[in-house]
């Protein structure tokens, strides 16, 4: 439901106070928030590396409450607020330290986030003294900076060694994910996509919502029907029509049943569905984990197909779950993923995550020839955005292989 490419805000409003309670909200350009925290939460006096990382925490924290539209979707009118009891410190009016300042202005639009997820660490800290958390520890940070460690090797000790950095992101006005119009019985398009994905997912936490099946981009009646138990169990109005609220109590779960502002979050991650050759118990890795992401969307529909980890290891369940994708689609059930094995899968998986949390999908050669070539699709094609009418009509058994999908 969050807006699937994370920016830099021009601006973010601060709410002065406790999320419930009546207090004043600040609108700030992003990167004077920054200054502003960061002078509220460290010292001056404090190692280049240290005070770095301690940026890097705090403006990719910011960013994922932004990208999360994690007030917003509660029904809120701000963005984040100014106490420590949950989120960080902003103090109105405050003087800015000199070498503070410097240093957010160099690396503002940075932020850090998982090895292959989407979303912004939601890079939670404490000072490491009176408080202790999960995250940073501050007061550790400048320890291991006197150390002569650099910020990322700091960030990497606290939040673990999976995390890059990405640098220079887009700034730009803020935005919402809401359409900008109630979707109702007869939509089509992008947004249609969005929450069908979205309904769906929050399904698997709340089963008497009926799965969508397949996820097509229109709004017909079972999305309609899907759409009205949500309202229904939420003690929304039961019109089975997508307005603002069931819109952001939508948003609200989906963040929530997908923990995308948690440290432990399952993450949107782009993963590559092109064919890497062989794989078989025993092997490791992130080929290995788009295998089991596939196995473990269809095994959602299918219920001979029994459910995976996905740990990037592929051990006796991936091997199991392999076997009962064969013997559906008439292969030697060996658990060896061949060519024809990984894209019988494929061929299952697509329409069921063609739209569950992606943007774009990059066109790459058909199914039907890398089938038969066994080989791996290497054709980079095209990128072309979700909801964009491809030029012809759409029927039963026709297919494409995407080289890339956000999931």
């Amino acid at each position: 439901m969050p807006v699937i490419i994370p920016y830099v805000p021009t601006t973010i409003t601060v709410h002065m106070g406790l999320p419930n309670e009546w207090a004043e909200n600040v609108t700030v350009t992003f990167p004077d928030y920054v200054k502003n925290v960061a002078s509220s939460e460290i010292y001056p006096t404090w190692e280049p590396a240290a005070i770095r990382a301690n940026v890097l925490a705090i403006i990719s924290f910011a960013l994922n409450r932004v990208y999360t539209e994690f007030y917003p979707s509660r029904g809120y009118d701000f963005q984040i607020t100014s106490t420590t009891a949950y989120d960080q410190k902003f103090i109105r009016g405050r003087n800015i330290f000199e070498n503070i300042s410097q240093i957010v202005d160099e690396i503002f639009n940075d932020y850090i986030r998982r090895v292959g997820f989407v979303e912004p660490l939601a890079a939670k800290f404490c000072n490491g003294t009176t408080s202790t958390c999960s995250g940073l520890s501050q007061w550790g940070s400048q320890e291991m900076a006197q150390q002569g460690y650099n910020s990322m090797e700091i960030l990497r000790r606290y939040y673990g060694d999976d995390i890059e950095l990405v640098v220079d992101a887009p700034i730009q006005d803020l935005q919402t994910s809401y359409p900008g119009a109630p979707l109702r019985l007869g939509d089509t398009g992008n947004s249609v996509l969005v929450l069908q994905s979205a309904l769906n997912r929050v399904s698997r936490s709340y089963p008497a919502i009926p799965k969508i099946w397949p996820v097509t981009g229109v709004f017909g009646p079972p999305t309609e029907e899907a759409v009205r138990q949500f309202q229904r169990i939420f003690n929304l109005t039961v019109d089975g029509v997508v307005g603002k609220a069931t819109w952001y109590k939508l948003a609200y779960l989906y963040v929530g049943t997908a923990r995308l502002a948690e440290l432990i979050s399952e993450g949107q991650q782009f993963t590559s569905f092109q064919y890497p050759g062989t794989l078989r118990e025993g092997d490791q890795g992130e080929n290995v984990r788009a295998l089991q992401y596939m196995l473990s969307m269809v095994s959602q529909f299918y219920n001979t197909i029994p459910p995976v980890t996905i740990d990037g290891s592929f051990g006796p369940s991936t091997t199991r779950a392999v076997r009962a994708v064969q013997n559906a689609a008439g292969l030697e059930p060996d658990g060896v993923v061949g060519g024809r094995t990984w894209y019988a899968l494929y061929n299952d998986f697509l329409p069921i995550n063609f739209a569950m949390r992606g943007d774009t999908v990059r066109m790459g050669e058909p199914v039907a020839a890398a089938m038969a070539a066994q080989g791996s699709g290497s054709s980079q094609g095209s990128m072309v955005r979700l909801g964009q009418y491809p030029g012809f009509p759409l029927e039963l058994g026709q297919s494409d292989n995407v080289g890339g999908v956000l999931v």
